[in-house]
């Protein structure tokens, strides 16, 4: 057997007999992941869409902007939260370098223009076709907001898949925040990279699997979820 086959069967095996670090690895992922991405939720899907349907003075430079912040390095990302969180930076005091709940902090960062972004984009497209027939039921922007999220729920499921992706797949800002300890930060993307420089091919693969297995799971659902509601709808 080849040592990429060898390296495959005791992936499979680590999954199957679900051991013990894989699948600490794979909660704490989990739990800093969708802890991100609820948060990036909250912000930005209500930001996205009052900048999708308000005209105000600027609303051009900061629609560009949240375009541009898409494409955050995440490395950066890590370094800027990284001083903030230090000792030396304005929230050391709070002691929270080298923990999760930093990593939350810089996936958040790094989701939250992804999901304002398309947010803004989608609520704007709708804004335009739907803009007549609101304010003649006397709807002004504000009033509209709730009701575009919610016409647009399904196609802004696109937005959260986006942002879920980019912080499932982050290592550079995690590994700066997180600082990869074993038993505390360690997530899914940080130990394949560790374990792959290290030789230990066969965890790397497994949490591999396991984590195109969650988005392929995700993705699945969601266009179920779809499914279904077209057909109650329809």
């Amino acid at each position: 057997m080849s040592d990429l086959a060898l390296s495959f069967h005791v992936a499979l095996e680590l999954i199957i007999g679900l051991d013990a670090d894989l699948v600490e690895i794979v909660l704490l992922s989990l739990r800093i992941t969708l802890t991100a991405l609820l948060i990036a939720v909250i912000v930005g899907l209500p930001l996205g869409a009052v900048i999708g349907v308000f005209r105000f003075p600027g609303r051009a430079a900061v629609t560009v902007l949240f375009n541009a912040l898409m494409g955050l390095p995440p490395v950066v990302v890590g370094l800027l939260v990284y001083l903030l969180l230090s000792r030396a930076g304005p929230l050391g005091d709070y002691g929270i370098l080298y923990t999760p709940t930093a990593m939350v902090v810089a996936q958040s960062i790094l989701v939250i223009p992804i999901i304002t972004a398309l947010t803004r984009q989608t609520i704007a497209d709708l804004h335009v076709e739907y803009q007549e027939q609101l304010q003649s039921l006397g709807a002004g922007p504000l009033r509209m907001v709730p009701t575009l999220l919610w016409d647009g729920r399904f196609s802004l499921l696109t937005a959260v898949l986006a942002g879920f992706g980019r912080a499932s797949a982050e290592v550079g800002a995690v590994i700066i925040v997180g600082g990869n300890i074993n038993h505390a930060t360690r997530v899914m993307t940080t130990t394949i990279a560790l374990e792959t420089s290290k030789g230990n091919l066969a965890l790397a693969l497994g949490l591999g699997l396991v984590l195109i297995g969650i988005v392929v799971a995700i993705n699945g659902l969601v266009l179920l979820t779809r499914f279904v509601a077209a057909r109650v709808e329809g």
